[in-house]
């Protein structure tokens, strides 16, 4: 069995990812083709987005990264704010704060400055990326596997995009992620490699979007998470608040 066909068999037999032996990817090169393989296997190509994961020094030094990883998103993972789902069917669960944007044109897979990639951006909204804690030992998983494996992301939810979103610092933007209204994490937009739209640029360049032959109009990038993944005990609410950008919920029943 390959690399992707192993990973999908852990998710759907609902049990911990165990290193993948002589069939694990070497590098990150190849940890991000195994990823392709994986959303050819999920019919999820072109992905409906993508997420971005340790855009903070913080977050690195928690998956033991030396620096950002990316992941395709399936549609599946576009869901709006308000989203109602089942607590059992995630295994290991949590959720991020997160600063999302929708593009409104292409960017070619290559060297991207912020500029650039901000000029491609339509609507920028609030989010949540529910992610999985599906590993053991990530040291001995290993980066590339990791990659290939999607950096935990299970699924999303977005709130309200905002088209007028220039006329916010989004650098300045205070998010705030609450668990039955108890503040479970805070941070700022400029904790996204200083920017959000310098994590966008950097995803146009990514393995990820060379894998995936650029980013394309109309898809959904999840830029980063203000604060590490808040592991959940069992049903609860979740609300994310960031100011003028507006906020997102969901609920684990």
């Amino acid at each position: 069995m390959d690399a992707a066909a192993m990973i999908l068999a852990a998710r759907r037999e609902r049990r911990v990812l165990l290193p993948l032996g002589a069939a694990a990817p070497v590098d990150a090169a190849a940890g991000y083709a195994v990823q392709r393989q994986v959303a050819d296997m999920l019919g999820a190509v072109p992905p409906a987005g993508f997420k971005i994961g340790a855009t903070t020094k913080q977050m690195q030094d928690y998956l033991g990264l030396s620096g950002p990883a990316a992941a395709f998103v399936p549609a599946a993972s576009c869901n709006a704010s308000g989203l109602e789902v089942d607590f059992a069917a995630f295994q290991g669960v949590g959720v991020e704060c997160e600063i999302a944007v929708r593009l409104g044109a292409d960017i070619p897979a290559g060297p991207c400055t912020a500029e650039q990639a901000a000029g491609a951006v339509a609507e920028v909204m609030a989010a949540i990326e529910i992610v999985e804690k599906r590993y053991g030992d990530l040291a001995a998983l290993g980066t590339p596997t990791l990659i290939a494996d999607q950096i935990f992301h299970a699924s999303g939810v977005l709130g309200a995009g905002l088209a007028e979103w220039r006329t916010i610092h989004l650098g300045d933007l205070h998010g705030e992620i609450f668990v039955d209204g108890a503040s479970r994490g805070a941070g700022y937009g400029r904790d996204l490699l200083g920017h959000p739209m310098n994590a966008l640029a950097w995803l146009a360049d990514s393995g990820a979007a060379h894998a995936f032959g650029g980013l394309r109009a109309g898809q959904v990038v999840w830029l980063g998470s203000v604060t590490p993944p808040i592991w959940l005990a069992g049903p609860c609410a979740v609300h994310v608040d960031f100011g003028l950008l507006g906020g997102v919920a969901l609920t684990f029943h």
